[in-house]
């Protein structure tokens, strides 16, 4: 999530030219829509007083049962409104923005609007090395394809050959399953929905193919089928099998409905708009919890997002809970920042790392800004061995992009065990089984996840 970078090409409608359908690493943190928080029971006003104040287009309605052009049609509508959310995503001109950030403070129908922002997909590689080294290989020419295949094999099967984490055996189960004690627990959260919204998933791979029960890209121009990895490996924490193929079992909520939304981009980016119809399609498929792998770094002192807090209160009145990724920025012990958009809503459950002598991730960001912005929990997010695109199917990653799924595989689990509790019940059960750790709660929360 460390990405400050200029504003890219320009593509269809003035938006950033989406490499990789929809983002890429040169495009800025905003685009050139604004997210618009529309009052309950308003929702035509506030958008008709856009129109009339602003010269916003007409808005195209995006429900929550999926179909193939979504994804199009989020790219090339004007405004797009998230009826069961709430919340409109509208496109301004240079000249029009001034009059639409004016309509939220003059008309009651329109609570709030903020611009949109880009996101990325909160991971870090195990070794940067083994990954330039892939991306060099892979490039070079055919004349010694023989021996790039040989370091590729090496490269992509040193993640599961390299020695589990100090401490643990890893020969059954992962540390991480271990330290939360998923193994001793009664429950594998049958029947629970799981949404995991992120770079997509294979569709194909054999640990994860017989409980995929929804998949849905909202990304433009690509398919779920999962590019980068990213995503499978959170699928593949979340809801893995109990008995994988090649590897010790890896996922926590070992026979939870996975239901995979695409909203981040092969380059592992995506829009506030593409994250937005994921949670409303996740929300629409009845997922009772939705695991969010991505963010976008906040400065000292900044403020939720009140778009995504108020999404976040109805989600979890109508009984689903969010969960998102802390952020990567820290660099501790020498430089610790907050928690990034949009783990820092107070509704939304913020997930920080802890490696497996249970001390916080070096990377992991911490509870510093007010108004929320804290840390819930912690769960492990170092040295996390789960599924993969490639060849050998399995490889190991870090970054609280890891630890967030060990969370939502647990609220599955506290779902099957509490089939009626409310997504508040579930949440105060999460938080109040955690492990108390001698650390700060502004980089534990509660503690360390604890299975039912």
């Amino acid at each position: 999530m460390n990405h400050h970078e200029t504003a890219g090409g320009r593509g269809h409608r003035g938006r950033p030219d989406l490499a990789d359908a929809g983002i890429s690493k040169t495009a800025g943190e905003y685009t050139d829509r604004f997210l618009v928080l529309l009052a309950p029971g308003a929702q035509e006003e506030g958008m008709a007083t856009l129109r009339s104040r602003a010269g916003t287009e007409p808005a195209e309605r995006i429900r929550p049962d999926v179909t193939e052009s979504t994804a199009e049609v989020l790219e090339q509508a004007g405004s797009v409104v998230f009826e069961d959310l709430g919340v409109a995503v509208v496109q301004a001109a240079p000249d029009q923005r001034r009059a639409v950030m004016e309509t939220a403070r003059d008309e009651p129908a329109v609570l709030a609007v903020e611009r949109e922002r880009v996101l990325w997909a909160s991971q870090l590689t195990e070794s940067r090395a083994e990954t330039v080294t892939a991306d060099y290989l892979r490039g070079y020419h055919d004349g010694v394809e023989e021996l790039v295949q040989h370091a590729l094999e090496r490269i992509d099967t040193a993640a599961v050959r390299e020695p589990g984490p100090a401490g643990f055996d890893e020969s059954l189960v992962t540390w991480g399953l271990q330290a939360a004690g998923v193994p001793r627990s009664a429950f594998s959260g049958q029947g629970v929905r799981v949404a995991v919204l992120d770079t997509g998933v294979d569709t194909g791979h054999p640990d994860l193919t017989a409980r995929l029960e929804g998949a849905a890209s909202f990304v433009p121009g690509q398919a779920v089928q999962d590019g980068h990895g990213h995503g499978t490996h959170c699928v593949g924490t979340s809801c893995g099998p109990r008995t994988p193929g090649g590897a010790p079992r890896y996922g926590v909520a070992c026979e939870a409905e996975i239901y995979a939304g695409k909203v981040l981009g092969d380059g592992g980016g995506g829009t506030d708009t593409q994250i937005l119809a994921g949670m409303n399609w996740a929300f629409g498929q009845g997922c009772r919890v939705i695991s969010m792998s991505l963010g976008s770094p906040v400065g000292p002192g900044e403020r939720p997002s009140r778009v995504y807090e108020q999404i976040a209160r109805r989600l979890m009145r109508a009984g689903t809970l969010v969960v998102a990724a802390a952020g990567n920025e820290s660099e501790r012990p020498h430089a610790v920042e907050p928690v990034g958009h949009p783990a820092n809503c107070p509704s939304v459950l913020g997930v920080g790392a802890l490696d497996s002598g249970f001390a916080v991730a070096s990377f992991s960001n911490a509870g510093l800004n007010p108004d929320g912005g804290q840390i819930d929990i912690a769960a492990p997010g170092v040295d996390v061995l789960s599924s993969w695109p490639q060849a050998p199917g399995h490889r190991r990653l870090r970054g609280t992009s890891m630890a967030t799924p060990h969370v939502a595989g647990a609220i599955a689990l506290f779902a099957e065990a509490a089939p009626g509790a409310s997504a508040a019940e579930l949440k105060s059960f999460l938080l109040a089984g955690a492990r108390r750790l001698p650390l700060p709660a502004v980089d534990v929360g509660a503690g360390l996840l604890q299975a039912p």
